[in-house]
């Protein structure tokens, strides 16, 4: 059905998608709560009046030059992660963290195979939430869970 080179590219973007969902996840949950932080993101625009809307409404409010520091961090993470000398649909190591690096080789096989497995999983949830997170913006009542929250 599949080669080996397809699994792990395969593996490799849910793992990379699984990291993005868990941090969108996240900062969207805080930005919701209102955690914010202080003073200025540029001359015009404050953490706080960001912190005042949706976490969407909050992206638009970003400057473009911000977006676009963002975006080529992201571009340069990727770029790190994909030079490797051996890529990893020929058998290289998954994609890892790029910043801040984190050295696991003092890590049991045992132990790090779970941590990951957990990671996957916790990646494949926060997948859902992000998306159940977008959905109940754009199609009011389409979670029930979360109808009725200001977040939302």
């Amino acid at each position: 059905m599949g080669s080996e080179e397809t699994f792990n590219w395969l593996r490799a973007a849910e793992l990379k998608h699984s990291r993005v969902a868990m941090l969108a996840t996240t900062g969207y949950i805080v930005q919701g709560a209102g955690i914010h932080f202080p003073g200025m993101l540029s001359s015009d625009v404050s953490f706080e009046s960001l912190s005042a809307m949706k976490p969407l409404d909050a992206w638009d409010a970003v400057p473009d030059a911000g977006k676009a520091q963002i975006l080529g961090t992201i571009f340069i993470a990727e770029l790190i992660t994909e030079s490797k000398p051996v890529h990893y649909t020929m058998g290289g190591p998954l994609p890892t963290i790029v910043f801040p690096p984190i050295d696991f080789s003092g890590v049991e096989g045992a132990v790090l195979k779970k941590k990951q497995d957990a990671e996957l999983n916790n990646g494949r949830l926060a997948m859902i939430a992000i998306m159940s997170f977008i959905s109940a913006v754009n199609i009011p009542g389409s979670v029930p869970a979360l109808v009725g929250n200001p977040a939302f």
